[in-house]
């Protein structure tokens, strides 16, 4: 067995490593945010609260919008199903931050056709989903799929209009570390930055509308 040995049988946290720390999976999400943060401005829409709104917005943000499926969400300002066509108002957003959503959603075709109608004219959508993860805790029921790098570009191209970039996180190790429930604490920088496009851990999108 060498190595495999001495990988547990059950993680070491059930909710990707919330309850001990920061979840590897958020190192990246984070750097692809902070990257692109200058977009992230004027009326911004997140899902289900503003966190990323606040921290990567700073004082560029005029006004910001939680939009949430469930209404017992008592910070969403917006109750909307993102599978619903025309769910979203259309022109409303300089910017869409989606952070772990589209494999959340049974039509994700339609998610992306929301945002691309709810943007203004030169706004921008950051958008990420998982390559590789546990299924939900919380959704069990309604975790629908994973995203290659190949597969989500497939999704924007039948669905984005204009021009998009595809990036891709992660490696073996970070995959491995991430399944187990280890946290950024305990993963040299090093190794988390590392790139290994056989190994994503983590897709992101960014979509600009023109």
């Amino acid at each position: 067995m060498g190595a495999f040995a001495d990988l547990p049988l059950e993680p070491l946290s059930d909710h990707y490593g919330w309850d001990r720390g920061t979840p590897l999976d958020r190192h990246y999400i984070e750097t692809f945010l902070a990257e692109h943060s200058d977009v992230i401005r004027g009326s911004v829409l997140e899902v289900q609260d503003d966190a990323y709104t606040r921290a990567f917005g700073a004082d560029r943000v005029t006004m910001s919008t939680i939009v949430d499926i469930d209404d017992a969400n008592q910070r969403a300002t917006l109750i909307a199903d993102l599978s619903q066509p025309a769910s979203l108002p259309a022109d409303a957003y300089d910017c869409i931050i989606l952070t772990q959503t589209l494999h959340l959603i049974p039509r994700p075709e339609r998610c992306v056709e929301n945002c691309y109608r709810g943007l203004r004219p030169g706004g921008t959508l950051l958008a990420t989903a998982p390559s590789l993860s546990r299924v939900s805790p919380s959704y069990p029921g309604a975790d629908f799929w994973r995203f290659t790098p190949a597969g989500i570009r497939e999704l924007f191209v039948s669905r984005w209009p204009d021009t998009f970039s595809i990036h891709a996180f992660g490696n073996l190790r970070a995959c491995i570390g991430f399944l187990i429930g280890q946290v950024v604490a305990e993963v040299p920088e090093i190794v988390l930055d590392h790139r290994d496009p056989r190994f994503p851990l983590t897709v992101a999108v960014k979509g600009r509308k023109t």
